[in-house]
């Protein structure tokens, strides 16, 4: 203040100006809704009325999420509701995905719902399309016969495609891809909770939710439905059913008119890029793919900018084909190990831009009979071994079957482990017969499954379990897992299935056989996993099924009964959190167990030290201790200098883009998604150096070695040597750009298609939402004040003031 009280009267008064543009600025607007906020803060809550037999007038159903939405987990909670019976008799609630234009919500032949079967659960058909069956329903009159002698509502695409013909007609979804959830349980004190699995257009066409339509002479993406039916202790004709067993579908008259709906927004489904953009090819980790399909629709929007194509690849392909290019091949792959050194003869050196801070997670999904769904769980890293070497009976025969002798002492399964039982006292006194199948994992080997082994070698017990040591209840290690070495061996990057055992199963007079990966086959990549998990079906195929027309018998999958549903997976805390996934608390390095948040991610990375390419932070399990998760890992954008100098512009716009706005977090288009963690102030540094240090590198010089960290490249930015997880915690507004620095809203597309409300029909027991909208014309008003103000504080300032805020701008600029 002494230094502001005795600076000339013109910068004073120029100080005062740009101080009272500053605070117009940080003046609260009215209360508005950002596209990020209306995802998070978009629940919509619908209550339930009283029917003729049964009293719905105290059931309240949230949906936590109604904005924004994708191919996704949506939580959905309930509350007043009576308590589900024992083998889902009666009290439970239906829920579905529908399509339909109509404001006033879904038709019955729009909604996605019979898939299921009766699944040996419920009345015989409660989980499907048919309706001329079981209790008479005295209002239906439309679906009666339909010309086949069989009663069942059709269903009937959105794009216009021919109606089904049957009940069991599964040309457009079926158990395998439907959504539906028939039986939703309610808990003894009228609660209840379930992730549902919501669909876009990418996953169920006949949805299309998302998909462009023309509304309201505009096009935007085709808004959806949720529909809930209440199932109360009454049938349609007012009898209890057969065995006080409930009969119908939610899908007839008057069951239907019991339900709630709720509208859903969803982001556009395509390829919004225009298409005069130059593509520009990328590979490269799972890691980072939730974050570049978030970021893509806002990295091609500007003027001039390119187009990425992103193509999924493990991290040691992804080197080798930057390192030995073809016609065609991608120049700049996302990685978490380093880059090969570049072809000998070959002029350039490697750019590594850290963009992206996750890391792998234990995600599961777990229902405790009667009791709901498991939330959390501890593990350690030699419980994990024991998985991942089918060390548990189950991961080696299904169902009632003999356990081979090499595993016949180990325990059923992980949750009869007293290992596991000790950590996570709910599974105490867990029903023998209930079991999971092997953890899910994947196919394709990859730098974090490397981090995995890593960090089991790295823990004595684990370490001397896979060796062979057993534990302290005397559980060894499956001895085709001990044969690999995987206590030793530095080089594992994969998941082996090494135990041969197969076990026969017969239909009529043929014999069929399955092993390990008929029990637990391998998922294509982490979000088939997530996937798959959020689904509660881990795709397993031990039952035999007959053929049929002449056709052999086969195996074939049996979904598991609701109630019973436990599958878990190795999974990237970005699929994990977009399928709102439960997941492990892992044991670190000083035997705390951290569960995967942004925050231990974080302290994660701070952890780590330099790899062999100084500046390139190596995922190290073992420094991992406090508050640190082990598994977290820092994915870098690596090139070339010797690739064509339009690639590189691009690529550093994209590098940029990444390190600037792309770390704002939150769920709308061009944001950081749920299970990233924005990059620390000191990572952020390091990538905008690396940026211009790649576009603006001669392609000629640099010789054919790897080049020095950032900072002794061409730019001369800061950043060389360990970069480490300075700056803290690296919040949106941390670093350069962040969260209202130099990144700009990413949110640049047209919302208000997604907004569109239903008119006020009152046909449906329907929620209507949509928030409030920005208040557009105040923020023009206030931007122009600023602007104004600016103008006039600048003007008032003198030359050392002026000289400073313009190399200030310089160096944001770069």
């Amino acid at each position: 203040m002494t230094h502001v009280r005795h600076t000339r009267r013109r910068a004073a008064t120029g100080t005062v100006a740009l101080l009272a543009a500053l605070l117009v600025a940080l003046l609260p607007l009215p209360a508005t809704t950002s596209p990020a906020e209306a995802a998070a803060g978009s629940a919509v809550t619908v209550t339930g009325r009283k029917g003729p037999y049964d009293d719905f007038s105290g059931l309240k159903v949230t949906v936590h999420q109604t904005e924004q939405l994708r191919g996704q987990g949506v939580r959905i909670t309930w509350t007043g509701g009576r308590p589900t019976q024992d083998g889902f008799t009666y009290d439970y609630l239906q829920i579905m995905q529908c399509w339909g234009d109509d404001p006033g919500g879904p038709s019955r032949e729009q909604c996605q719902f019979g898939a299921q079967g009766n699944g040996g659960q419920g009345g015989n058909w409660t989980a499907l399309r048919q309706i001329g069956a079981g209790a008479a329903d005295p209002a239906e009159k439309e679906y009666v016969g339909n010309g086949s002698g069989e009663s069942y509502v059709p269903f009937r695409p959105a794009d216009g495609g021919p109606r089904t013909t049957g009940s069991r007609d599964w040309t457009y979804f079926s158990s395998i891809d439907s959504n539906e959830e028939p039986y939703a349980v309610t808990h003894a004190d009228g609660t209840g909770e379930f992730t549902f699995q919501m669909q876009s257009g990418q996953e169920a066409s006949q949805l299309g939710c998302g998909e462009p339509v023309k509304r309201s002479g505009r096009t935007g993406p085709r808004p959806c439905w949720l529909v809930v039916v209440p199932r109360g202790g009454h049938d349609v004709d007012g009898g209890t059913g057969s065995n006080h067993r409930l009969e119908t579908s939610p899908l007839t008259t008057s069951n239907w008119a019991q339900r709630l709906v709720v509208p859903l927004h969803f982001q556009p489904v395509g390829n919004t890029c225009p298409a005069d953009r130059a593509e520009r090819r990328v590979t490269g980790s799972e890691l980072v793919t939730e974050a570049i399909s978030s970021w893509q629709s806002t990295l091609c929007a500007g003027a001039g900018s390119a187009k990425f194509a992103f193509s999924q690849s493990g991290e040691a392909s992804a080197r080798d084909t930057l390192a030995r290019p073809t016609p065609g091949s991608p120049h700049l792959a996302f990685t978490v190990g380093p880059l090969l050194p570049p072809q000998e003869g070959t002029a350039g050196s490697a750019v590594h831009a850290p963009v992206a801070v996750s890391g792998l997670v234990v995600g599961f999904f777990v229902e405790m009979p009667d009791s709901g769904r498991l939330a959390s769980m501890k593990l350690t890293p030699r419980l994990l071994a024991k998985m991942l070497t089918s060390s548990y009976q189950k991961d080696v025969v299904s169902r009632s079957r003999t356990a081979p002798e090499h595993i016949k002492d180990n325990p059923l399964s992980l949750f009869h482990d007293e290992e596991f039982k000790q950590l996570n006292p709910a599974f105490k006194d867990w029903v023998p017969y209930l079991a999971p199948s092997s953890i899910m994992v994947q196919l394709e080997s990859s730098d974090t499954t490397a981090m995995l082994w890593k960090w089991l070698r790295s823990d004595t017990e684990a370490r001397q379990f896979l060796a062979g040591t057993p534990d302290p209840w005397g559980a060894k290690v499956n001895p085709y897992f001990k044969e690999l070495h995987l206590d030793t061996d530095t080089g594992a990057d994969d998941f082996p299935k090494a135990d041969p055992t197969r076990t026969t199963v017969t239909v009529g007079e043929e014999s069929l056989e399955y092993g390990t990966t008929e029990i637990a086959p391998y998922v294509q990549d982490m979000h088939e996993g997530a996937l798959r998990t959020r689904r509660g079906n881990n795709g397993s195929t031990t039952t035999a099924a007959a053929g049929g027309n002449g056709s052999p018998a086969k195996l074939v999958n049996t979904p598991p009964l609701a109630g019973q549903r436990m599958v878990l997976a190795i999974v990237d805390a970005a699929s994990a959190a977009r399928y709102g996934l439960q997941t492990a608390s892992l044991r670190n390095s000083d035997g705390t167990f951290v569960a995967p948040t942004p925050a231990s991610l974080l302290a994660g990375v701070a952890a780590m030290r330099d790899s062999s390419r100084p500046g390139v932070l190596a995922p190290d399990p073992a420094r991992a201790r406090g508050g640190a998760y082990p598994l977290a890992s820092v994915v870098y954008a690596g090139a070339y200098t010797s690739t064509p100098a339009a690639e590189r512009k691009d690529f550093a716009g994209l590098i940029r883009y990444a390190a600037r706005a792309g770390q704002t977090p939150g769920a709308a288009a061009g944001q950081l998604p749920p299970g990233y963690a924005p990059l620390p102030a000191a990572l952020r540094t390091r990538a905008l150096a690396e940026a211009d240090r790649l576009e603006h590198a001669k392609s000629t010089a640099g010789g054919s070695g790897e080049g020095g960290p950032a900072g002794s490249g061409d730019s001369g930015a800061p950043g060389g040597g360990t970069a480490g997880a300075g700056g803290g915690a690296g919040g949106p507004g941390g670093g350069d750009g962040g969260s209202g620095g130099d990144g700009a809203n990413p949110d640049t597309g047209d919302r208000a298609a997604n907004r569109a409300d239903p008119d006020g029909s009152e046909r449906q027991n329907t929620a209507h939402s949509g928030g409030p909208t920005p208040d557009t014309v105040l923020g023009i008003v206030r931007w122009v004040l600023i602007g104004v103000l600016l103008a006039g504080g600048v003007a008032g300032l003198s030359g050392p003031i002026v000289l400073r805020l313009s190399v200030r701008k310089s160096v944001r600029a770069g």
